[in-house]
């Protein structure tokens, strides 16, 4: 679903918790979201992307866990 803030709404949360990575929409209209942090944090996260912002419509969210690498302040990333 378009037009919700899911990404703009995404990077505030994760940065006001200190979450390191990015946010963008998949070529497909999903969300994809890089993110590092203590598991704590991370868990957080993952329990606002299930309900995400106002009006957003959340179908499913998957989580891979990968070895955690340096990432950026977290920021959306265009395409």
């Amino acid at each position: 679903m378009q037009g919700v803030f899911f990404r703009a709404t995404a990077r505030d949360v994760a940065a006001s918790m200190g979450i390191r990575g990015w946010v963008r929409n998949t070529d497909n209209g999903d969300v994809e979201i890089m993110a590092s942090g203590e598991d704590a944090l991370l868990e957080q996260l993952t329990a606002w992307c299930r309900k995400g912002p106002p009006n957003a419509v959340v179908r499913e969210v998957l989580v891979t866990k990968m070895p955690d690498s340096p990432l950026p302040a977290f920021t959306i990333r265009r395409g």
